[in-house]
């Protein structure tokens, strides 16, 4: 039996290596199950495994995505304990931009009933990265200062929505001033434009608290801006690359101000710790999607005969993500 997937066969720009092909439909083999996919998600990400420069790679011909939701389908040999039709997290490995595909039963991420298809569909990669940032790097306490760039992303959502739970104070950075009103609505404390200028006045904002952690998925001098505006001791952790342009290093901060510059990425932090601490996270994700504390924007999902259509429109300015389905 076939099944629909969008692969690449070379390295590249997404709408010049993808295609919508017909592949072979995966079977379970003992202590496996098949999940049929419902929702997949376009991450950043997603452009550097394509694009060839993230940080692993998949053998080629690969299909693409790398998070998405589906119900289990089809049971293995020996797999007791699941039941047709749990949702749980679609097996990214190897490619989650396919109508199914086959995971061993015992590494099931099960998504609880009362977290919507389109929220458990973006719930695997940027929630726990935003939870990770504010729980895992400073030991913040009620009150403290977080500033981030990228606050329209998805992981800026989380870390507004999130940080408001935990009693955090928040300065998102932003490059449009269209999007100030929506972030506020969302919890943010402060929103200020790139280029504006805004760490020259970032004790007026605090009310003269320190800045103890500044969240940088962009680098370029928005990075610098950050950095700036850390206060003494200060951390900065970087997780993201947008615009790739070089970042001078702060010398003078780092000495007189002893900020400190560190590094995460969410995969890692799976392989490092494993699946108790990631289903523990997660854990921690779905009770606030459960009971909206943590809600993020869902801007449109295509069909996959629909998927360039659907990367242009992600290429868009916009505030919600882009999903595609079968």
């Amino acid at each position: 039996m076939q099944q629909n997937a969008i692969r690449h066969h070379s390295f590249g720009k997404p709408l010049e290596v993808l295609k919508l092909e017909s592949i072979e439909q995966p079977q379970p083999q003992a202590g496996e199950v098949r999940v049929r996919l419902e929702r997949a998600t376009i991450n950043p990400s997603d452009y550097g495994m394509i694009g060839g420069s993230y940080g692993s790679l998949r053998e080629l011909p690969a299909v693409a995505g790398r998070e998405g939701v589906g119900v289990v389908e089809a049971l293995g040999a020996g797999v007791s304990g699941v039941e047709i039709g749990t949702r749980v997290r679609f097996p990214g490995e190897d490619g989650a931009w396919q109508a199914s595909a086959c995971v061993a039963a015992e590494d099931l991420l099960v998504v609880p009933a009362e977290v919507p298809v389109d929220q458990a569909a973006i719930s695997f990669i940027n929630p726990p990265t935003a939870y990770c940032l504010l729980k895992k790097i400073v030991d913040l306490q009620a009150g403290d200062w977080v500033v981030q760039n990228a606050g329209n992303s998805a992981v800026g959502l989380s870390v507004i929505q999130m940080a408001k739970a935990f009693g955090l104070k928040t300065i998102s950075q932003v490059r449009r001033e269209e999007l100030v009103e929506p972030l506020k609505a969302m919890g943010a404390d402060h929103v200020v434009l790139e280029g504006s200028g805004w760490p020259k006045s970032v004790a007026d904002l605090t009310g003269g608290a320190p800045v103890r952690l500044a969240l940088n998925s962009i680098g370029g001098e928005s990075a610098i801006d950050q950095i700036k505006a850390l206060g003494e001791g200060g951390t900065q952790v970087t997780f993201g690359g947008m615009v790739g342009d070089k970042v001078r290093f702060p010398t003078r901060f780092l000495i007189f101000n002893d900020v400190r510059l560190t590094g995460f990425w969410w995969d890692q932090f799976g392989k490092r710790h494993g699946v108790d601490a990631v289903r523990a996270i997660m854990a921690e994700v779905y009770a606030m999607m459960a009971d909206g504390r943590l809600k993020l924007p869902i801007e449109q999902s295509y069909p996959f005969s629909e998927y360039k259509a659907a990367i242009q429109h992600d290429s868009q300015p916009r505030l919600g993500k882009i999903l595609l389905h079968p």
